[in-house]
């Protein structure tokens, strides 16, 4: 997996040349090395009892999160001095840069903190909002998705592609809920919609590992509302670099910490899309109705 990425550290600092001795070879091995690293410290909190904080009413934050997020920093900041770090518990170095890295130390907080394992870090790198490498690691199952751009996408060092699922009644979907606004989130709606009209929607609690997911071939398909960069940002590149396809429910682009992601094998996507769309111009505070199949 090493050899496969051709995104080249270059030196532009007095800072980056003193560490070009020990700097990995490529962006994509610094982002596979600090997920490793990160994916230790959550294996080690995982086995003791969880140090539980909150971020406002129901938003978990552990003790696991901060460790994971430091030793992300300090290693990127490290090896990338001139690089910002936009990092989920604001222990990062975000800055004006042009290169940019996306740090979820642990997306899955919530399962993690009641002993669920599915949980990931994900790390990402983008060249003013092009990504351009990323990178997700189970630390449970030890599953190590990576990507780098033009490269395509592996799992545990194999080459991964989306699913060939042809159509969105023969396909499996996952989705996610905020845990904050809970009320005022409008999914309900489609994920009943989308439950009767598919195989099922599953809901396991990471984005990233749901992106991931999609690029290995076991979802067919993904939607959510109001994902941070960070949450988002390694996982759509597996997507794209996997073959699948990536936009809003209008098919524009989707841009980092757009307001709305669809993610799909690209075979269910103006399917999937379409119903999506028409279920955006219902009202939210209706009753779901049940779809005409």
């Amino acid at each position: 997996m090493h050899g496969e990425a051709t995104f080249l550290f270059v030196s532009n600092t007095a800072s980056d040349v003193k560490l070009d001795a020990v700097m990995p070879r490529t962006f994509l091995d610094a982002a596979l090395e600090t997920a490793l690293e990160a994916g230790k410290i959550l294996r080690e909190e995982y086995a003791r009892p969880p140090e539980i904080k909150y971020k406002g009413d129901v938003d978990l934050v552990t003790q696991a999160d901060k460790r994971s997020e430091q030793a992300i920093v300090d290693r990127l900041s490290k090896y990338f001095p001139a690089h910002a770090i936009a990092a989920e518990e604001g222990l990062g170095k975000d800055h004006d840069a042009d290169y940019r890295w996306h740090v979820d130390p642990l997306d899955g907080t919530t399962n993690f903190a009641h002993g669920y394992p599915c949980f990931s870090v994900s790390i990402a790198l983008a060249h003013r909002d092009q990504v351009l490498v990323g990178v997700v690691y189970n630390p449970i199952y030890e599953e190590l998705f990576a990507a780098a751009r033009g490269e395509g996408a592996t799992l545990n060092g194999k080459k991964i592609s989306v699913s060939k699922v042809p159509t969105l009644s023969t396909s499996l979907l996952c989705t996610g809920f905020p845990v904050h606004k809970r009320q005022s989130s409008p999914n309900i709606h489609y994920y009943y919609d989308f439950t009767l009209r598919s195989h099922g929607v599953r809901r396991d609690g990471s984005a990233a590992l749901d992106l991931a997911s999609v690029a290995a071939g076991r979802f067919d398909g993904f939607w959510e509302f109001g994902l941070q960069r960070w949450d988002t940002a390694a996982g759509v590149l597996l997507v794209e670099e996997a073959g699948g396809k990536f936009t809003d429910f209008h098919g524009a682009p989707y841009a980092l910490g757009g307001p709305v992601l669809l993610a799909t094998n690209g075979l269910i996507h103006e399917e999937m899309r379409k119903v999506a769309l028409e279920l955006s111009r219902r009202d939210p505070n209706s009753a779901p109705q049940r779809p005409v199949l």
